[in-house]
């Protein structure tokens, strides 16, 4: 009905996160230089944060389509055919947003704690001394 509001709430208030952090970083330069003097460009967070608002509007915008496509979403008030069905189908909708909608933001987003985790590892690996074989 509705599960795709609640990524899509998470996605607008991390995109107004990451453009301040986009302001706050700024230009700067964020290379960092190993041991034997290898030099390599880190990705700011705020560009890792933009990896997870990509993964949450493109979830939601799949999954609104895919509710617009079964006549869920209407292009009139209320929008949502469950908030005119009366006050039954309104609680069962928000338990869906509450149940089935914060489990797959929740999910995505630790989708993308291990995309962090892996980024990390590789940056970490980059800085390494490399030895001779």
């Amino acid at each position: 009905m509705a599960c795709f509001l609640a990524p899509m709430a998470e996605a607008i208030v991390l995109t107004v996160v990451q453009k301040v952090l986009e302001k706050r970083e700024g230009t700067q330069a964020h290379r960092v230089t190993s041991a034997d003097g290898y030099t390599m460009e880190k990705t700011p967070f705020s560009k890792k944060l933009g990896w997870l608002n990509k993964l949450l509007w493109g979830g939601s915008a799949l999954l609104a389509f895919e509710h617009l496509w079964h006549g869920e979403i209407v292009p009139f008030f209320p929008f949502l055919t469950a908030a005119s069905e009366g006050p039954e189908a309104v609680s069962e909708m928000l338990m869906e947003i509450g149940t089935v909608g914060v489990s797959m933001a929740v999910l995505i987003t630790v989708v993308w704690v291990v995309m962090l985790l892996v980024s990390n590892a590789l940056e970490k690996k980059a800085l390494k001394p490399q030895t001779a074989k």
